[in-house]
C-alpha cells in the first residue's frame, strides 16, 4: 500500500487499500462504502465496474453482506451467492450480484472502538473460501481503510465528487419526506426502491428529484417523470 501511494505521490488512501487487497487475496475486486446509522450510505471507491455494482446494489436494496457486516459489526462471508442459504438470506442482492459477475462476496466492517465509518467489500467471480491467513490479511486491509477514513483524507477517490453524491442523496431524501409526508427512513426506502425498479443508479434518481424532474406520490404508481423543473 505504501509503495502504491508513493508512486502516486500521495498518502495511503482507500484506492491503495483496495488495490493491494486485490493483489494479495484470491479475489477479483474490492470496494469501500461509507455507512452511517443516521444517514444514507455512499460508495467511496471501487476497483472495477463489478465492485462498483456490488456497492451500488447494497446501498440501493438495503441488503447484502456489506449491509449485514455494518449492522452486526463483524465480517460476513458469502463464498457462493448461488447457494440456497445465501439466496434466502439476500433474495434480491444475491441474484443481482451474480448477474453482475460477483459470485462470492466478503464484507468487513470498518471499525475502531465504537466508531464504524463503513464497510470493505471483496468479491470473486468464482466461488472461493478465504483461509485463516487470508481472513487475517483482509482484516488488516479493513483496519487500514478505517484509519484512512478517520484521517479524513481519501486519496485518489474523488472526495469532492463523493461529498456531492452524499449531499444530493440526502437532499433528495429530505425532499421526499415533504412530498410523501413520511419520515427520513421511509423516504430513503422509496428512493432506493424506485432506483431498483427502474434499473437506475441511486445517484441518478436523486439528481432527478433534486432537479424536480421526478416527483414522488404517496401512490407508488403515480410517481411522475417531468420534462422540466417546476416549483412544486
Amino acid at each position: 500500500m505504501a509503495e502504491q501511494a508513493a508512486r502516486r505521490g500521495e498518502r495511503i488512501g482507500v484506492v491503495d487499500v483496495c488495490t493491494a487487497a486485490v493483489a494479495a487475496l484470491p479475489i477479483d475486486g474490492a470496494g469501500v462504502s461509507a455507512m452511517s446509522k443516521a444517514s444514507a450510505g455512499h460508495p467511496l471507491y471501487a476497483t472495477d465496474l463489478v465492485s462498483e455494482r456490488v456497492e451500488e446494489l447494497q446501498l440501493t436494496l438495503g441488503e447484502g453482506p456489506g449491509v449485514d457486516a455494518f449492522a452486526l459489526g463483524s465480517a460476513v462471508l458469502a463464498p457462493d451467492l448461488r447457494a440456497d442459504g445465501e439466496r434466502l438470506r439476500w433474495p434480491v442482492f444475491a441474484l443481482e450480484a451474480v448477474s453482475a459477475g460477483a459470485v462470492a462476496v466478503f464484507a468487513f466492517p470498518l471499525r475502531i472502538g465504537g466508531i464504524s465509518p463503513g464497510v470493505l467489500d471483496l468479491y470473486s467471480d468464482v466461488p472461493v473460501e478465504l483461509d485463516s491467513a487470508e481472513l487475517a490479511d483482509a482484516m488488516v486491509f479493513a483496519d487500514t481503510a478505517t484509519l484512512v477514513l478517520l484521517g479524513a483524507r481519501i486519496d485518489g477517490a474523488g472526495s469532492e465528487e463523493l461529498g456531492g453524491y452524499r449531499a444530493e442523496v440526502d437532499q433528495a431524501t429530505g425532499m421526499l419526506t415533504v412530498q410523501l409526508g413520511v419520515g427520513i427512513e421511509e423516504a430513503f426506502v422509496r428512493l432506493r426502491a424506485y432506483a431498483y425498479a427502474h434499473g437506475r443508479r441511486l445517484a441518478e434518481v436523486a439528481a432527478d428529484v433534486v432537479a424536480r424532474r421526478l416527483r414522488f406520490s404517496p401512490d407508488r404508481d403515480a410517481d411522475e417523470e417531468r420534462s422540466a423543473p417546476d416549483d412544486a
